[in-house]
């Protein structure tokens, strides 16, 4: 491993009470020889005197701006909008090379100032497969809030708790009506966590991947009372539903939840909505008769904080005791350099025009 000073960000998000490095893996990265500073943060679900205990510095939150320049930044959602110019590197769930709103501010922030996004859903293996991701935990919370809402008993503002808790109000209870249950994307991490908020649940649900989406029956579709999807598309591909199914009559959907929440995409496979929900109003309606409600909200591992944050750590955590140059780090890299370069064409041609 390169010599590495890694600085542990505050959250901005006052929701975001995840880590992506817990206490017990902080302790191996520092006897593995990191320099680990870690700010302070109200909200992180483990609290910075359980860093400090096993070697890590502990700063005030939001300091990370005057860091020494070779210092690596880690954290999990949205930088704060200022300052204006960014010259770390980066390591984050940048969603920035999609097109999504935002991606062009935030890539050219990266330009003004030198630094670099090393994006954590672009950390992957030689074939392409993801190395640390939320995902198992996002499908899970997906699935459970959709059971809650159709059955009545989800209730706001959402806030953080335990599986253990979460899953005593998922199991069925008397006068609990069966319903017809989907999951789009069903064979991966998202897909599997959807599945086991469903067995909880006591429902057993259809499972669709790439066989079903790629000739898609949406008739069949309509049929399911609850859709979960997981699917995050990497390549255009026809919309899972739109907003004229939205107004069939013989509609039987009635709550759909969306994990992948890539509002604002091209590549949205629900182009039914153009904004996330939030912990304070997780549902919105999206029509009146017959109903369908919509749950988007993209932090949703962040309900269960604990146990995402052990198991993400423990995925990441080899990944930044090998922190260098080559390897997943460097693929992160030239995904960078590759969307800084489409972003500086796509400005020249929109200048010239």
């Amino acid at each position: 491993m390169t010599e590495l000073h890694l600085w542990l960000r505050h959250e901005v998000r006052t929701t975001e009470r995840r880590t992506p490095v817990v206490p017990d893996d902080a302790r191996r990265l520092v006897e593995a020889g990191v320099e680990l500073t870690v700010e302070d943060s109200p909200q992180r679900v483990f609290p910075a005197r359980e860093y400090e205990a096993v070697g890590a510095r502990i700063v005030p939150a939001g300091s990370w701006t005057s860091a020494p320049s070779k210092t690596v930044v880690l954290g999990l959602k949205e930088l704060p909008d200022q300052p204006e110019q960014l010259s770390h590197r980066h390591i984050f769930f940048g969603h920035a090379y999609k097109q999504q709103p935002g991606a062009a501010a935030l890539l050219r922030r990266f330009a003004a100032g030198g630094g670099a996004l090393l994006d954590l859903e672009y950390l992957v293996d030689d074939e392409g497969r993801r190395l640390a991701a939320f995902g198992f935990w996002a499908g899970y919370l997906g699935a459970a809030l959709a059971v809650l809402q159709h059955r009545g008993r989800l209730t706001a503002p959402l806030r953080p708790t335990g599986k253990a808790e979460l899953d005593e109000t998922l199991r069925p209870a008397a006068g609990d009506e069966e319903f017809a249950a989907l999951v789009v994307g069903a064979l991966g991490r998202s897909g599997r966590g959807a599945q086991a908020a469903f067995a909880t649940a006591g429902a057993e649900p259809t499972r669709w991947d790439l066989a079903e989406t790629g000739e898609l029956d949406r008739t069949a579709l309509l049929a399911h009372d609850v859709m979960v999807n997981c699917v995050l598309a990497t390549t255009p591909v026809p919309p899972f539903v739109r907003e004229q199914d939205l107004d069939d009559p013989a509609r039987r959907l009635r709550t759909l939840s969306d994990v992948t929440c890539d509002v604002g995409s091209p590549l949205n496979v629900l182009p039914v909505y153009d904004r996330t929900t939030e912990w304070t109003d997780p549902v919105r309606r999206l029509r009146k008769e017959p109903p369908l409600d919509l749950i988007a909200i993209d932090n949703l591992p962040s309900l269960l904080p604990r146990e995402s944050s052990v198991d993400f750590s423990a995925d990441l955590t080899p990944r930044l005791m090998d922190f260098g140059a080559g390897g997943p780090w460097g693929r992160c890299l030239d995904r960078f350099r590759l969307a800084s370069r489409e972003l500086d064409v796509t400005e020249e041609e929109f200048g010239r025009g």
